[in-house]
């Protein structure tokens, strides 16, 4: 899989484009296991995967601090920045797989997204790398993941 990411980022230089554009810093504080901001991604499993995948992240007890629920968003994109999917939350108090787009959360703990690995047309993605991008009270974190055929 390492192979997979290199080349992935040649063909993304060679193209000119990066991804600082979704919002969020892709690297060390992007990856899974990353604590800072309150909130971190775990990684998914499976990794890769076909066709789908579960999506654990943690909100850590200082973002509840004013008593305030907090604001959460899953987003899928592909490696030209755009937006494929928003992953459905697990086991939320608004529901089963209601779509994890500006859901509030209102404690801390260990929660999980669901993604079919379809976009939002229904159709199945290809294999390749995708983004994740979890944003929590305006701010984003990225982690990538690969869907293999």
């Amino acid at each position: 899989m390492r192979r997979l990411s290199g080349v992935s980022f040649v063909l993304l230089s060679m193209l000119g484009l990066s991804f600082s554009g979704l919002s969020g810093q892709v690297g060390s504080q992007g990856s899974a296991g990353q604590k800072a901001s309150g909130f971190q991604f775990e990684p998914n499993y499976p990794n890769p995967f076909n066709p789908e995948t579960t999506i654990p992240f943690v909100l850590n007890e200082d973002l509840f601090g004013s008593g305030r629920p907090v604001v959460v968003s899953m987003r899928i994109y592909n490696l030209l920045r755009q937006p494929l999917a928003a992953p459905t939350a697990l086991r939320h108090p608004a529901g089963e797989g209601v779509p994890l787009l500006n859901l509030e959360y209102s404690s801390p703990g260990r929660y999980q997204a669901f993604w079919d690995g379809r976009d939002s047309s229904g159709r199945q993605v290809a294999s390749g790398v995708y983004w994740v991008q979890l944003t929590v009270n305006g701010v984003s974190k990225n982690m990538k993941m690969f869907v293999a055929k």
